[in-house]
């Protein structure tokens, strides 16, 4: 059955022999997340250009929808497709309101349209109206990449191509972005092909999974399957053996194990009013809401201590976090919660409104039924001692 993005016996070459991609045949359906993963040099973001011509194929054919790609106009091509790079690429010398609708300007869109569209993405990314007056400069490398990605969103293009976007972000603010670029590619049915080398990335956005080494595909699977099946020993390699581990235990809910306790303060409340609650419930972090209980941030000790003179409300000061559906399954979870060294982690119900936390202590257990489960139960004779010690390494590695 013919896909939405084909790859039909793709090769590249360059210099006569210099093999980027070899024999390559994919499909991918309308409105998938496809992955992209291998290490340098794999042939992954080589693959991905040739979808909007920036490459072009030595042998064989990219077809969208049906059409070869090398019989459409590059230009027009371009335009149908958004593209978003680590670099973000907003022109230095426009208005975020400038940049968000360059495709629409070039296309001859009404101003009256544009406008209308700047203010629908800037809503989108939960980033205030008057940003978009604002040059990129004034904002932040987080809020910079947000305006990236839904600038590609912005003409209303199919299939959007992400070549390693938040590659240099730190982990809280990539964590935020992909839940963000999640979220907007399921509400809004769009293609993406994303380009990268982080496999916890991967493995948290993909529907599916194009697995790369030396120009060709070595597996192409739901990350599930991938982790549970991988399909030789780079892919074990690739994966690691904590991932490999923990893609065996039982399927646990996260809200099986999550603390119903999260102490949550709303968007409009004072930074006295936030000291005040944090004394009373001897914390050093609160949630942040608005008045729905829907989740928008969290605000620390620290950065109270650091804006109190500059700021009036929690609003002002909060940052992204990353969060968990209540329904998410530990096993895809666990292994960035880890990664990312965070005490507790929001859980949130389908309307993003919070109903718990997850504790970084709270997986401990998990942790140790995961790694030694089987061969301490499997071991009658197991001393004491012999368990103290595991229980130690266990909670060493959380």
């Amino acid at each position: 059955m013919s896909g939405f993005i084909e790859f039909q016996d793709v090769s590249k070459i360059y210099n006569g022999n210099k093999v980027a991609v070899e024999d390559v045949n994919l499909s991918f359906g309308k409105g998938e997340f496809i992955c992209f993963i291998g290490t340098s040099g794999s042939g992954k973001t080589t693959l991905m250009r040739m979808i909007n011509r920036m490459n072009t194929p030595t042998e064989g054919k990219v077809l969208i929808d049906g059409q070869d790609v090398a019989k459409l106009q590059p230009v027009e091509l371009r335009r149908k497709i958004g593209y978003v790079i680590q670099s973000i690429g907003l022109m230095p010398h426009m208005t975020i309101r400038e940049n968000i609708t360059l495709v629409q300007r070039l296309m001859k869109v009404s101003q009256v349209e544009r406008d209308k569209t700047a203010n629908k993405m800037i809503d989108l990314v939960e980033l205030p109206r008057e940003m978009l007056d604002r040059y990129p400069f004034e904002l932040s490398g987080g809020q910079q990449q947000r305006i990236g990605v839904v600038r590609a969103l912005a003409a209303d293009q199919d299939i959007i191509l992400m070549d390693e976007p938040f590659g240099a972000l730190d982990p809280i603010t990539r964590e935020s972005l992909q839940d963000l670029v999640k979220d907007l590619q399921e509400k809004l049915g769009k293609t993406v092909i994303f380009v990268t080398h982080d496999m916890d990335e991967a493995l948290k956005l993909a529907s599916r999974l194009v697995v790369m080494s030396h120009g060709k595909v070595v597996q192409f699977d739901t990350p599930d399957n991938v982790l549970r099946h991988p399909a030789n020993e780079f892919v074990e390699e690739l994966l690691g053996e904590e991932r490999l581990l923990q893609s065996k235990p039982k399927d646990t809910m996260v809200k099986e194990i999550m603390s119903p306790g999260a102490v949550t303060i709303h968007t409009d409340r004072s930074l006295n009013d936030a000291i005040t609650i944090m004394k009373e419930k001897r914390v050093d972090t609160l949630i942040v809401t608005d008045n729905a209980g829907v989740l928008k941030g969290v605000v620390d000790v620290q950065n109270l201590n650091k804006m109190h003179s500059r700021a009036s409300s929690v609003g002002d000061i909060m940052v992204d976090v990353p969060f968990v559906y209540e329904t998410d399954y530990l096993k895809d979870t666990l292994q960035r919660i880890l990664n990312l060294g965070l005490k507790t982690v929001p859980v949130v119900d389908q309307q993003k409104r919070v109903v718990g936390i997850l504790t970084r202590g709270s997986l401990v257990d998990l942790v140790y039924d995961t790694i030694w489960g089987d061969a301490t139960s499997s071991e009658d004779n197991t001393t004491q001692d012999d368990s103290d010690v595991s229980a130690e390494t266990a909670n060493q590695e959380v």
